[in-house]
């Protein structure tokens, strides 16, 4: 595709998949019992297909659940000795992996081998949705998607659309595509893992918010993730949405086989020139989409707007995740003012640079979901002075950059995690100025003991801070070292934040 107005031929009809796939009959192996495994022998179950689920786990939870579908007739196999091959007492027609497995998982390649298709839930939603289902929004990146997603569902809502965010959150995509009662509209969250797996897509807009180092064991090397990511624009119809400041997501575009006449569209935090959206004196504007783009651009919001998405206003990443919903809206023919009326009504989820509270003074902001580098920096952007929680499993990043580019605006970090050694020597190579609190880690194996942990991290950033600065969790490495998840983490920071004395606002 040639960027930023051009477009590359559409694939032949007869090379698209054919809309309402019938299922009827089909053997189908689902590997992987989560969320998404659930809804694939569901939904594939009620219209006739011979569904058998596979997965390693054999948890209590999960044969409650599996006997649901049991009584419908499905047949499950649970334990790791069922994941290390096809079955053998049976022919499969077709595969429909959870995203977790990695294509080199011995069940998966088998089947790969064999020439037997191995599909994301995401392609075989695609595949069964009729001609006259919901038109798809699709959305990826490293960082910012389910911020962007949700957005943009709060923004076709207040077009008066059905409109819901699915895929990576919220419901599966096989269950919204094939809602009884029809939605408008998907906003998809898509994951590499899921791209991976997925041939058709043919979004009607799409966008590739960013591109750094993530899960590059899972894919093989950074070329192999970027070019996951960059599935999301094959077969687009009308927008391929970019981040100019991201080189990678313009090369994605300009590789993707599009449908004839779709665009390009940057988004941008300074003036956009033609065919972009960005910001013009603190207003988000479309020079894109506007019948006039040429000579002016349409207003869409303003930073006040946004001014709810943060202690001190919405951040620079949180705009671009704005202005990439806005983008995929006005894709769809969305007006302007419900761009407007979306972005004000939105409130962050929780655990996503959440603005918890404000005591004394000292903003309390919960990032917890930020578990690279990458989403820590766009995270720590966001405010001019930081005490900064961090720590965890980094899994081998390279801390240096993160630490060099936020280091002006470092007022004290708060280190947890069993290894500190990578933010150490970071932090003495880029802030030997900053004071460093490290908290004892100690026995984590209880509630309790990762409760107390939390709490002390928080009374020790709050003994570095003072009025006006904020508190940020944006760990920049995954909790698994310590806490359950980073869910758990994020909770155990807002339970001690509400404990805090002083004045809460």
């Amino acid at each position: 595709m040639t960027a930023p107005a051009g477009g590359a031929p559409s694939l032949p009809a007869e090379e698209r998949p054919w809309p309402g796939m019938d299922v009827a009959g089909l053997r189908i192996l689902v590997t992987g019992f989560g969320v998404s495994g659930y809804a694939i022998a569901d939904q594939t179950m009620q219209r006739g297909a011979r569904v058998l689920v596979v997965d390693g786990a054999d948890t209590p939870e999960i044969r409650e659940r599996a006997r649901i579908l049991e009584v419908l007739g499905a047949e499950f196999r649970l334990g790791a000795e069922h994941t290390r091959a096809l079955p053998e007492d049976r022919e499969i027609d077709l595969v429909v992996t959870s995203p977790g497995w990695r294509p080199d998982q011995p069940l998966l390649a088998a089947a790969a081998a064999r020439g037997i298709p191995v599909w994301s839930e995401v392609e075989l939603a695609r595949r069964m949705q009729t001609a006259d289902g919901p038109a798809w929004l699709g959305i990826t990146g490293t960082n910012g998607k389910t911020t962007t997603v949700t957005m943009l569902e709060s923004i076709l809502r207040a077009a008066g659309l059905r409109a819901v965010a699915c895929g990576n959150v919220g419901l599966p995509v096989i269950e919204a595509a094939l809602d009884p009662e029809g939605f408008d509209v998907l906003a998809l969250e898509l994951s590499s893992f899921q791209l991976h797996w997925t041939e058709h897509l043919d979004c009607e807009a799409a966008v590739v918010l960013n591109v750094s180092a993530d899960h590059l064991d899972w894919h093989g090397g950074a070329e192999e993730y970027a070019r996951a990511k960059g599935r999301i624009f094959e077969g687009v119809r009308t927008a391929c949405v970019y981040n100019t400041a991201d080189e990678t997501t313009l090369h994605l575009v300009e590789e993707a086989d599009v449908v004839e006449g779709a665009r390009a569209v940057g988004i941008s935090l300074g003036a956009p020139g033609l065919s972009e959206l960005g910001i013009i004196d603190g207003i988000l504007v479309d020079r894109a989409f506007h019948p006039e783009r040429r000579s002016s651009a349409a207003e869409l919001a303003t930073l006040a707007d946004l001014a709810h998405l943060g202690p001190q206003g919405a951040g620079p990443h949180v705009l671009l995740d704005a202005l990439a919903a806005a983008a995929l809206a006005r894709a769809h023919g969305v007006p302007a003012h419900a761009v407007r009326d979306g972005l004000r009504a939105y409130r962050m989820g929780a655990h996503r640079a959440q603005h918890l509270a404000t005591v004394d003074g000292i903003g309390f902001v919960d990032d917890t979901k930020a578990t690279n580098p990458a989403a820590a920096a766009a995270s720590l952007q966001a405010a001019e002075r930081v005490v900064w929680i961090a720590g965890g499993d980094v899994k081998g990043a390279d801390l240096g950059p993160l630490v060099a580019a936020a280091a002006d605006r470092l007022v004290g970090v708060v280190l947890l995690g069993l290894d500190p050694v990578p933010f150490t020597e970071a932090l003495s190579r880029h802030a030997p100025e900053v004071p460093v609190r490290r908290i004892d880690p100690g026995e984590t194996d209880d509630v309790a003991a990762r409760t107390r942990l939390m709490e002390d991290a928080v009374q020790a950033a709050r003994s570095l801070a003072a009025a006006g600065d904020v508190v940020l969790l944006a760990p920049a490495a995954a909790s698994i070292d310590q806490f359950r998840d980073y869910a758990e983490r994020g909770d155990l920071f807002a339970a001690a934040v509400t404990r805090l004395p002083g004045e809460h606002a």
